[in-house]
């Protein structure tokens, strides 16, 4: 069996170590990284060279806390070197040790416990004054000190572990045991084949080192696609499917587009603060065509044909509003005007609305608008779009409620079943456009 280059290095390194050692050891020993003699003492277990355990043990490390202590000593011994000159109080020792008094409070326990000093009430604040037991125990050179934690006693660690001065580390040592040498011949091979080798043929009569294409990896999870991208895809895919063609838009878009081409009155709920996000900068936006404009201006103040409209005096300046797209249908909008019948068309994108957030309801989510746009078209053909669209995405049950919105008539709900809420739970608005909606805008059908 032929072996890799680090391989032969590591069972090298074992054997100048009597055969077994750490794999600290055996990288030192083989002139290796230790990462190597970890990972490639794993593939010679797997061949049958070598045996690898895996050791692991519990010990303590310093926090961040401890470090701070790790040079001065705890609290408790820095107090009591400094009583050494007298009493103090624990203002005094908190300026002079630069100590949080919250330390210094956590000491009085341990004084009092051990009768290390005595604790008292002053005129301002505690007084400190260390006992004769204090004194001697200073004379023990290591006391107070972090330097060395395996020798701390049980309750040491707890109270430590307890003033978050040490924490619990976990070291694992892997352990590696040379169980027979492979033969002489696996260390002859070629290992990799360069530039030179192949001009020279030095190739030609050799023995090149194989590779087991079956051999035991790590396990690799590689990047995946955000379930977000895999929804919009299939949605995309969709109406792709069904005929459609993608139309895209802005973010930023006009009041005039968002709300006043869809027939919705200036003096409407969803237009406030409340639901909707408007833009300090730009001031203003661009409006479109005049033509456009006063067709929707009528529309809103005086109806189109068979229409009285809202009959209010409709205002220009609050068309002109920028605010971050409530709905895909501002695209739509725009798009109407650019649409000869028969056509298809479709929008994905960000919308942006004043929510609470909840499972079903954030401040930015993805919508998706679609129009068919047919001399033919009929309530009953939108009803047919709307159950094979939600079918194809995989809902089971779909059901459609009759809806008001100011831009369609007829209109309806759709609400899809939630096997794991145990609920109905709308998933969006359709409707017919109303005359006052593509009249205006160049549509008619």
């Amino acid at each position: 069996m032929d072996l890799h280059p680090i391989e032969s290095k590591l069972i090298k390194g074992l054997k100048a170590l009597g055969g077994k050692g750490t794999a600290s050891e055996v990288a030192e020993a083989g002139g290796i990284e230790k990462i190597q003699a970890e990972r490639f003492g794993y593939s010679l277990s797997e061949k049958g060279f070598v045996k690898l355990n895996k050791e692991v043990a519990d010990s303590l490390k310093l926090t961040k806390l401890g470090e701070k202590y790790l040079k001065k000593g705890l609290p408790e011994r820095q107090i009591l070197n400094s009583l050494k000159t007298g009493l103090k109080s624990s203002k005094e020792l908190a300026e002079e040790l630069n100590i949080d008094e919250n330390a210094i409070a956590a000491c009085i326990g341990i004084f009092k416990k051990n009768a290390w000093a005595e604790v008292r009430k002053g005129d301002k604040s505690l007084v400190f004054e260390i006992s004769e037991l204090g004194k001697t125990l200073l004379e023990e050179g290591e006391f107070g000190s972090l330097t060395n934690l395996s020798s701390l006693e049980p309750r040491q660690t707890d109270e430590l572990r307890r003033r978050g001065i040490v924490e619990k580390d976990e070291t694992t040592t892997y352990v590696l045991e040379l169980l027979k040498e492979p033969k002489t011949g696996s260390f002859k091979s070629i290992e990799s084949i360069t530039p030179e080798i192949l001009k020279t043929k030095g190739w030609k009569g050799k023995n090149i080192r194989g590779y087991d294409i079956n051999a035991k990896t790590q396990p690799y999870f590689g990047g995946a696609l955000h379930p977000h991208t895999l929804a919009t895809e299939k949605i995309r895919r969709t109406f792709l499917e069904l005929g459609f063609e993608e139309m895209r838009g802005n973010y930023v878009e006009s009041t005039f587009w968002n709300f006043d081409a869809l027939f919705q009155p200036q003096d409407h709920p969803s237009r406030g603060l409340a639901d909707t996000f408007y833009l300090k900068k730009p001031e203003k936006s661009k409006l479109p065509d005049k033509k456009y404009v006063d067709a929707v201006k009528r529309a809103h103040e005086t109806g189109t044909q068979g229409s009285s409209g809202w009959q209010y005096d409709w205002k220009r300046s609050l068309s002109e509003k920028p605010v971050l797209r409530t709905h895909t249908t501002a695209v739509s909008a725009r798009w109407l005007t650019k649409l000869k019948p028969p056509a298809k068309v479709f929008c994905i994108g960000r919308v942006f609305r004043n929510e609470t957030v909840d499972y079903k309801h954030l401040p930015e989510f993805t919508q998706i608008d679609g129009i068919v746009i047919d001399e033919n078209a009929s309530f009953r053909d939108l009803l047919g779009y709307l159950k094979e669209f939600f079918t194809r995405l995989g809902f089971d049950k779909i059901r459609f409620r009759p809806a008001y919105f100011p831009y369609t008539e007829m209109s309806t709900e759709i609400e899809v079943y939630l096997k794991d809420k145990k609920e109905w739970i709308e998933l969006g608005g359709s409707g017919l456009f109303r005359p006052e909606v593509t009249e205006p805008l160049g549509i008619n059908v």
